[in-house]
């Protein structure tokens, strides 16, 4: 049934959604597709929580529940909500609704800046000066569920995907930024707003984060002073820099430790800890066990989950990409 016939019901176009991603995935995991912004998402159980990077991006469920955790915040979002974030976040990830018979399905549509700002200055978009958090949970309004479903579609014409797919794209940011949270997304594409500075941080620390961080040269670089960019910064993320620098050390060892097999004082000090034991405390406060026993442990449930017992499970996700 072509979309454009579905009558205008948000119940009709969740299970339409549902139907689409079910077809285009068929198996667990994370599934890219033609449109090279768009991915899928099929769970039919409850995995181990996911330490990863948050891409910008919009993540819209239509089937299931998840749980995204930054810092010490929690932020639940199902079928009738979306959760959008315009920067690289480190967050905690967990499916918390999905069996075999009704399993989670989501997709995940990567945000480009420069698409957000040629939306901003198109539409004359007022902002107040405002800093807020990086991420936010809506309420999906037809009309953004109803432009998801069409770009899904889009998979069964792939000759249209290059002329439509843009198009579409650029409907489903306008209706986001549009939402009564928009706000929170803008932030980012003003010019000289703090929120940008705090970007410029956040991209400067993911290229270098296995350097010492230079609080007061970063400040000097985007124009703020060390307080003013620990204030906004945490506003944006939830913590301090050196705190965020830490968190993305940390996963970057794990990728290393499950992906290379690598020793973990060989993984500390490539990410930058000089001290082999406060790397293993770090990490064993962040995930829960030491390096080696994670490793095994994660190992392990990947193998009863999906039937693998080597590192090829956690190869299959870059460690700056976390799937929605």
């Amino acid at each position: 049934m072509s979309p454009m016939l579905v009558p205008p019901d948000l119940a009709l176009y969740r299970h339409e959604l549902a139907a689409l991603i079910q077809r285009y995935t068929g198996t667990d995991g994370t599934h890219d597709t033609a449109i090279p912004e768009l991915r899928l998402r099929r769970s039919s159980v409850h995995i181990e929580p996911t330490h990863s990077i948050l891409i910008p991006s919009l993540c819209i469920i239509a089937q299931g529940a998840k749980v995204a955790m930054l810092a010490e915040e929690s932020y639940y979002y199902d079928d009738s909500s979306y959760l959008v974030t315009p920067v690289h976040l480190p967050v905690t990830g967990k499916v918390i609704e999905a069996t075999p018979e009704v399993p989670y399905l989501s997709l995940q549509l990567t945000l480009h800046p420069d698409r957000i700002l040629e939306i901003i200055h198109e539409t004359d978009w007022q902002w107040d000066g405002h800093t807020g958090r990086g991420i936010l949970v809506g309420q999906t309004p037809l009309s953004l569920l109803e432009a998801a479903v069409r770009l899904v579609w889009l998979l069964d014409t792939p000759e249209d995907i290059p002329v439509l797919a843009p198009l579409i794209i650029r409907e489903i940011i306008y209706r986001v930024l549009k939402d009564e949270q928009g706000a929170l997304i803008a932030q980012f594409s003003f010019p000289g707003s703090h929120a940008s500075r705090v970007l410029q941080v956040i991209q400067r620390i993911h290229h270098d984060y296995a350097q010492p961080l230079q609080i007061e040269q970063l400040a000097h670089e985007v124009n703020l002073s060390p307080s003013a960019l620990h204030k906004h910064f945490k506003k944006v993320t939830a913590m301090s820099p050196l705190q965020y620098q830490k968190v993305i050390r940390l996963q970057a060892a794990r990728r290393l430790l499950l992906t290379e097999n690598k020793e973990a004082a060989d993984a500390g000090f490539q990410v930058g800890y000089e001290s082999p034991s406060q790397f293993s405390r770090e990490y064993a406060r962040m995930f829960g066990r030491p390096p080696i026993s994670g490793r095994r442990h994660l190992w392990e449930a990947a193998a009863r989950t999906v039937g693998t017992d080597n590192q090829s499970f956690f190869a299959a996700s870059p460690m700056n990409i976390y799937t929605e």
